[in-house]
């Protein structure tokens, strides 16, 4: 099952950094800039942004439709909100995951799904939120987008341990 049409508008990037934003400035002020406050945050954000350049399935469909949702609302928000535009800002080349890339993809669903249910201290929207950022910027072609490529990188080499033959 592959229902995932890996684009993303302008719109969602605004949805994405809005999302960024908002959570930057709530650690600077209110979590006083703790490195341990903004962690659960990052490993969201990178998983959604893994998560988007996942090949299909559920978790693929998944992040699909928030992306498409994010898109819409981002969209509606700069042409209703402003009397903007929006355009499609997708990279031209996606970075692919490996079958090892999948499989890090997988643990990090895990550990996400025990940090959410077994770390008390972490708002668990604080992780949804970081998902979804990941899911709107991953495939950015700007800057935004540009973390996801080393970091599928990364995963595909961490899955490359998975995958050896001995």
């Amino acid at each position: 099952m592959n229902i995932t049409n890996n684009l993303v508008t302008l719109g969602g990037v605004v949805v994405g950094l809005a999302i960024l934003t908002t959570t930057l400035i709530r650690w600077v002020f209110q979590e006083k800039k703790r490195p341990a406050a903004l962690a659960p945050f990052l490993l969201a954000l990178a998983y959604g942004m893994l998560l988007i350049l996942s090949a299909g399935g559920i978790l693929g469909a998944a992040a699909d439709i928030a992306l498409w949702g994010a898109n819409g609302l981002g969209d509606l928000t700069l042409v209703w909100g402003v009397g903007g535009g929006t355009q499609n800002v997708t990279r031209a080349a996606q970075m692919a995951l490996t079958n090892g890339g999948h499989a890090v993809v997988i643990l990090l669903t895990v550990a996400l799904l025990a940090l959410w249910k077994f770390a008390g201290k972490v708002p668990n929207g604080k992780l949804a939120a970081g998902i979804l950022c990941g899911i709107c910027l991953g495939l950015s072609g700007a800057v935004a987008g540009a973390a996801a490529v080393p970091l599928a990188s990364g995963a595909n080499l961490l899955g490359l341990g998975l995958t050896a033959v001995l």
